[in-house]
């Protein structure tokens, strides 16, 4: 469970974008649009809009991939069409229309920017410091056991 999903109703009561508005997504729905074959048969394809309102809520949560909640689709088909918007250009003009959209409905503090990252996956195992691990003790012998060739 994602953390902010216990703060949704606060979360949404911000003056700030969670969701395409109807007016921008009519802007935004043709430059998402990728005419390639698919790969596999069977289900059609998810809708972008949902999607795209996704990949919103994690740029607005920092949340990773697998907390995305299921009402945007799977967390593995809103990561394959971000990809592919991704390689085909798509998002970032796309992105771009949002931006401007935000900052003309209620400002975007240009001066101020932040970025925040991670290069390393913290270990899962809580060991501690190497100070306050306790040596391993010798492995007690193990109780002899006959050669294969032996007689019984």
């Amino acid at each position: 469970m994602a953390t902010t999903q216990r703060h949704q109703g606060q979360i949404k009561a911000q003056a700030t974008l969670w969701e395409v508005p109807d007016e921008l997504w009519l802007r935004l729905a043709s430059l998402l649009v990728i005419d390639k074959p698919r790969k596999k048969s069977g289900r059609p394809a998810r809708d972008a809009r949902s999607i795209f309102n996704g990949l919103i809520w994690l740029a607005r949560t920092g949340s990773q991939w697998s907390q995305v909640p299921s009402c945007y689709g799977p967390k593995s088909t809103v990561h394959e069409r971000f990809c592919a918007w991704e390689e085909h250009d798509c998002l970032r003009v796309a992105w771009n229309i949002v931006l401007e959209e935000y900052d003309q409905e209620l400002g975007i503090a240009w001066k101020w920017l932040a970025a925040d990252g991670s290069m390393v996956k913290a270990p899962l195992e809580k060991r501690g410091t190497p100070a306050s691990r306790k040596p391993r003790g010798a492995t007690p012998p193990t109780e002899e056991k006959p050669a294969v060739n032996e007689a019984s």
